[in-house]
């Protein structure tokens, strides 16, 4: 995820590349970037299990939420602009631990919550990143996996809403593992 919090398309090539999630800055995920295994947080959700992830956001971080909502309660950090390429005028901001990943705000105030993408610390009916297609098809039976890479180089898995998504699963064709999951989808930036 570049700066303001977008993934860039050159971040899902360097994904696909790399065999791991981009780094957003901290030792953790630097090492996932190398494709070496990732240190295991000792941080999560609610009695030290991985955050929930669900059609409506991932642990206490919830679609159409605020900004304002997210920072006085400690989710998210400080807002900025969000992909250069976009001429809506987006923001972003970063997850705060225990979770990895970033949130995309609509272009108005008050800035609400459009997009969220998870790296780590939490699953989705036990599904989370590192797993591969046939785990998500088996946690969601109506799951529907492109047959080409997207313009990220990533294969992209939607779960439907009739089958508790719409959640979209970012899947390296190299590995087959999951890279990034996003919450209604992958914003990417292009």
């Amino acid at each position: 995820m570049n700066r303001h919090g977008r993934v860039l398309l050159s971040e899902i090539i360097a994904v696909v590349v790399a065999c791991g999630t981009v780094a957003c800055g901290d030792d953790d995920e630097v090492a996932e970037t190398s494709g070496a295994k990732p240190k295991k947080s000792t941080s999560s959700g609610a009695g030290g299990a991985p955050n929930k992830i669900t059609a409506s956001g991932v642990g206490r971080v919830k679609l159409g939420e605020t900004y304002t909502e997210l920072r006085q309660q400690g989710l998210v950090k400080k807002i900025v602009p969000g992909c250069e390429l976009d001429a809506r005028d987006t923001r972003s901001a970063a997850l705060e631990a225990p979770l990895t990943g970033g949130v995309e705000f609509t272009p108005t105030s008050p800035r609400k919550v459009t997009y969220i993408m998870i790296r780590r610390d939490a699953t989705a009916r036990g599904v989370g990143v590192g797993a591969k297609i046939p785990a998500i098809k088996a946690a969601f039976p109506q799951a529907k996996v492109s047959t080409e890479p997207s313009v990220g180089g990533v294969i992209l898995v939607e779960i439907p809403e009739n089958d508790g998504g719409r959640l979209t699963f970012a899947v390296d064709p190299n590995t087959k593992q999951t890279v990034l999951i996003g919450i209604p989808g992958i914003a990417f930036c292009e």
